[in-house]
């Protein structure tokens, strides 16, 4: 078998006015979707989603730019290509990873397996637990307490578990560690305590402020405390997860193990999230192995759409220690609809399909229903923006 094409499609989706998410200064204006395909002379068709934070268009440039390295190369030789140890710039590490995911498609197709049970042959899981992941609707400036009734929905849905944030920037409207833990904890009372409740940080925090927040989350029984401040701050993410019972966890930004190395070792982060649409599942399965010989869970970022979902379920299912899978709640129709068979999610967990690979595969005239469009996927507001035209 050998590889005779290599090609990336660039996706998108305007959200209404009422659809965009929120978060710090900016609004998401548009979903946005990067798949990969790769095709080889047996008809066994390869697909993967890159994240489309590297931007689509760009993606595709750099497929275009890695595909004569690979065609005429046997598939299943390519897997774990190209990645430098401390990553290369971000758009390029995402078509690595995009390749790469799909390579491993090809692999299940070709040896009639899953994904999940290629990676452990011991027994992978069936299905996945979900968690809910949102927390961007809510405006400090506008009735914050909207954040309650969103978790409260998503309850009502089956999730088991949801990640809130940590809302709009906190200088434009007096936010306090204090005035943020009220509103935890109104969260927290109203969910019960059968109902796990995680916190991303963004990176935006002092670590002052990551301590007070992190304490108070340990006595609403949080089950972790995500990115509370500047990734680069190594040995502040040592101090806050031995100082606080909840784990600190991080490293979605993070390519490649060497980068994250450190980070294990040093005791920086107590649960790992790297993201299979940034370093490739090769990539990400030396980042489980090295993390589980240090005692350390994988939980991977998962922001974005369904086929990476199905492909990150994939990995989590086999994982030495599965957690739960996180599920962007505010991509909008994009999400699922480039999918022709969904998954079945009952009860806030995720069925791993049966089937070779991923056990998906892409909906028709995805390029026709979702036509791409050029530009950043979010605008920015000053404080002034926000003065003269009210809650963003």
């Amino acid at each position: 078998m050998k590889i005779t094409d290599i090609n990336a499609l660039s996706l998108s989706r305007m959200h209404s006015l009422d659809e965009q998410w929120k978060c710090a200064d900016f609004n998401c204006v548009k979903a946005d979707a990067s798949i990969v395909q790769v095709i080889t002379d047996e008809g066994v068709v390869g697909i993967a989603e890159a994240s489309p934070y590297g931007m689509p268009s760009v993606i595709a440039d750099n497929v275009q730019r890695i595909k004569p390295e690979l065609i005429g190369r046997d598939p299943l030789d390519a897997l774990g290509i190209g990645l430098h140890p401390n990553g290369h710039s971000l758009s390029y590490d995402c078509a690595i990873a995009g390749i790469d995911a799909a390579l491993w498609d090809i692999k299940g197709k070709v040896e009639g397996k899953p994904v999940a049970d290629l990676l452990r042959p011991q027994g992978a899981l069936g299905s996945v637990r979900l968690y809910a992941s949102g927390g961007c609707n809510y405006d400090w400036r506008s009735h914050p307490e909207t954040l309650v009734a969103e978790v409260v929905d998503y309850q009502k849905q089956g999730f088991t578990a949801s990640k809130i944030r940590v809302g709009t920037k906190w200088a434009w409207d007096g936010v306090t560690p204090k005035r943020l833990l009220e509103l935890l904890g109104e969260v927290r009372q109203v969910v019960g305590d059968n109902f796990d409740l995680m916190l991303d940080g963004n990176c935006r925090l002092t670590e002052d402020e990551a301590l007070e927040v992190g304490r108070g989350l340990d006595e609403l029984h949080f089950t972790w405390f995500e990115e509370p401040i500047d990734r680069e701050n190594m040995s502040g993410y040592v101090r806050l997860n031995r100082a606080l019972d909840l784990p600190v966890t991080g490293g979605e930004s993070w390519t490649t193990l060497e980068q994250l190395y450190p980070y294990i070792v040093s005791g920086a982060y107590a649960i790992v999230q790297p993201d299979v649409g940034i370093s490739g599942i090769t990539e990400t399965w030396r980042i489980v192995e090295a993390a589980d010989r240090h005692g350390i869970e994988v939980c991977p970022h998962n922001w974005h759409n369904g086929l990476l979902t199905m492909v990150q379920a994939n990995l989590v299912a086999a994982v030495p220690h599965p957690h739960v899978l996180e599920l962007c709640r505010h991509q909008g129709p994009l999400q699922w609809d480039i999918l022709a068979d969904p998954p079945e999610i009952v009860d806030g967990h995720l069925k791993i399909s049966n089937k070779p690979g991923y056990g998906v595969t892409l909906a028709e005239d995805l390029a026709e229903r979702f036509p791409y469009v050029e530009g950043n996927w979010r605008l920015v507001f000053t404080r002034d923006d926000v003065l003269v035209r009210g809650p963003h």
